[in-house]
């Protein structure tokens, strides 16, 4: 079973944009990249940075404080399995409505 977070209407990045999505004590990114949405969790897995912030490149990420770089679609570090960062799927309904999906605990591997 996994949870959607709701994201309100005003806070649906436009294109090429970016949001801050806070939920449950959780901070997510949630990035427009050519009209496809991306969702990962909005802290550096190397020491904590936002990442929401950071130098966007098409698909990747470039966390501010090191500048390591994150494939949003993966959420790996680019050109490397060593290091990840949470990433989710996110839904748009038919209606415009946009959800970040987050894998319940029993349910993750």
């Amino acid at each position: 079973m996994s949870r959607r977070i709701a994201v309100a209407a005003e806070k649906v990045p436009a294109l090429g944009m970016r949001t801050l999505v806070e939920s449950d004590g959780k901070s997510l990114a949630l990035f427009n990249v050519d009209g496809q949405f991306y969702a990962i969790d909005d802290s550096c897995p190397h020491q904590g940075a936002s990442l929401c912030g950071g130098r966007l490149e098409g698909k990747v990420i470039q966390c501010c404080a090191h500048g390591l770089r994150f494939n949003l679609a993966s959420g790996y570090l680019l050109n490397s399995t060593a290091l990840k960062v949470a990433s989710y799927p996110v839904e748009v309904q038919e209606d415009g409505r946009v959800f970040i999906v987050i894998a319940s605990e029993e349910s993750a591997p």
